[in-house]
C-alpha cells in the first residue's frame, strides 16, 4: 500500500466556535482512506495550513503509510531548521491520526487494540457551558443544573471577561491581550462570584474546573486563583499565565493550592520533560491534533504516568479531535477525563457518519476499525471553502 495523496479540507461550520473546521485525508493506492484533524483558532493558521499540508503530500507520495513512526521523523524533521512547533507538529498531529485511521481499518482494528488494548469501557468526560446562555443568575442555574443532569461530573469554564470578536476573527486578548496580563478588582469580584454560584448549582461531588486561557501575568494570576479557591472550591486552575515562561508558570504554581493544568499549547514530548521534571502541574493536557497525534500523545501520557500524573486531553474542535483523544485515553492507565465543547454532541451529527454516544457523561467508542467514524463527505463537499 502506498499514499497517493494528502488532501486538506477547510470546511465552514456554524458547530464551530471558530466558524471552520480543518480535516485531513490521507489516501492510499488500495483505496483505503485515512482521516485526521488539525483546526486551529484562527482563520489566518487554518490557510497557511492547508497549504503546508499540500507540500508534505507531495514529500510523502509513495511512502508506505504503515510506517508512522518514520513517517512522524520524517515530516517532523524537516522543519528543523525553520522551527519543528507550531504549524509543523501541526501538520505532523493531522496526517499521524489519519494514518492510523489507515492502519486499524487495514487491520479491521479499533486504533485501541493497535496501542496495546483497552483498560476501561467507557471514556469519562468533562464538559462546558454555553457560556453565551450566561444572562442571569437563573440562567446559569439552568445551564448548569442541565449539564449535571446529563451525568456529568465536572465541567469547566473560564470566568474572566473576554472581550468581542473582531472581524478578523481575533479575540482581543489573541491580538494583544500578553501586553498587559492584568485584571480589574471589579471583573475579578464578578468571577469570583460566578464560580460561587457555579458551584452551589453543581453540587459538592461534581469537579469545577477553571480556565484562564494563559492571559495573565504572575501577580494577576496569583490573586485570581486565590479568589475563585475561596468562592468555590475549585478543581484546578488551567494555563494560568502564557506557555512561553515556565518561570512564571512555577512562581504561580507555588503561591496557589489549586491544582495547576497546563499542556494543550504543549508540541510534542519535549515540551512535556521540563514541565514533569520541575514539578510544575498536577494535571497534563496535550491535544492530539496539536500536540503530534496519536503517535506523540501515547508517548506523552507514558511520561505521566512514570511520574503519577494524570492525563486529560484538550479539545476544542472537531469529532476526530475526540475520538482520536479518545482512542488514546482507552489505553492509558493515568487518565482523568477527556475535555468536550458541550454536553450534547449533536453539532457534529452531520460531520460524521454515526452520532457519538455520550450518554451519562461518558464517551463509548465502538469496536469498528480505525477511528470508528466515517466523515460525511457529500457534506464536506457541499461546504468546502475554495482557497484557489
Amino acid at each position: 500500500m502506498k499514499i497517493t495523496s494528502i488532501r486538506p479540507w477547510l470546511i465552514k461550520s456554524d458547530a464551530s466556535y471558530w466558524g471552520e473546521y480543518l480535516f485531513v485525508e490521507v489516501t492510499t493506492d488500495e483505496g483505503v482512506s485515512g482521516w485526521g484533524e488539525i483546526t486551529t483558532t484562527t482563520r489566518l493558521a487554518n490557510r497557511a495550513l492547508c497549504t503546508i499540508l499540500r507540500q508534505i503530500g507531495v514529500a510523502v507520495t509513495g511512502e508506505d503509510p504503515a510506517r508512522i513512526e518514520h513517517l512522524w521523523h520524517k515530516i517532523f524533521r524537516s522543519f528543523t531548521y525553520m522551527g519543528s512547533r507550531g504549524a509543523a507538529v501541526e501538520c505532523v498531529s493531522a496526517i499521524d491520526i489519519a494514518l492510523w485511521d489507515i492502519r486499524g481499518k487495514f487491520l479491521g482494528k479499533p486504533i485501541y487494540e493497535l496501542l496495546g488494548g483497552p483498560v476501561r469501557d467507557e471514556i469519562m468526560l468533562y464538559t462546558h457551558p454555553n457560556q453565551a446562555k450566561f444572562t442571569s443568575k437563573e440562567a446559569v442555574v439552568r445551564e448548569i443544573q442541565d449539564i449535571v443532569e446529563s451525568g456529568h461530573t465536572a465541567l469547566k469554564f473560564d470566568p474572566f471577561p473576554h472581550q468581542g470578536r473582531s472581524a478578523d476573527g481575533l479575540s482581543r486578548e489573541q491580538r494583544d491581550g500578553y501586553l498587559d496580563g492584568s485584571m480589574t478588582r471589579k471583573d475579578e469580584r464578578e468571577a469570583a462570584e460566578l464560580t460561587a454560584l457555579i458551584r452551589e448549582t453543581a453540587g459538592p461531588d461534581v469537579d469545577i474546573l477553571i480556565d484562564a486561557h494563559g492571559r495573565f501575568d504572575v501577580p494577576t494570576a496569583i490573586r485570581l486563583c486565590r479568589s475563585l479557591e475561596e468562592a468555590g472550591q475549585i478543581d484546578w486552575f488551567e494555563e494560568p499565565c502564557p506557555p512561553e515562561s515556565l518561570n512564571a508558570l512555577r512562581q504561580v504554581r507555588e503561591k496557589v493550592s489549586a491544582a495547576i493544568s497546563w499542556g494543550e499549547r504543549g508540541h510534542t514530548k519535549w515540551d512535556f520533560v521540563p514541565v514533569l521534571e520541575n514539578r510544575l502541574a498536577d494535571y497534563i493536557m496535550p491535544d492530539v491534533t496539536w500536540t503530534g497525534g496519536i503517535t506523540e500523545l501515547k508517548k506523552i501520557s507514558a511520561l505521566c504516568e512514570a511520574y503519577y500524573i494524570p492525563v486529560s486531553p484538550h479539545d476544542a474542535a472537531g469529532p476526530i479531535n475526540v475520538v482520536a483523544g479518545a482512542q488514546v485515553m482507552m489505553t492509558v492507565p493515568n487518565f482523568y477525563k477527556l475535555e468536550t465543547s458541550e454536553w450534547n454532541l449533536g453539532k457534529y451529527d452531520h460531520l460524521i457518519d454515526r452520532p457519538l454516544d455520550v450518554s451519562n457523561g461518558s464517551l463509548k467508542l465502538t469496536s469498528k476499525p480505525g477511528l470508528g467514524v466515517e466523515m460525511n463527505r457529500d457534506y464536506l463537499q457541499a461546504h468546502e471553502i475554495e482557497l484557489g
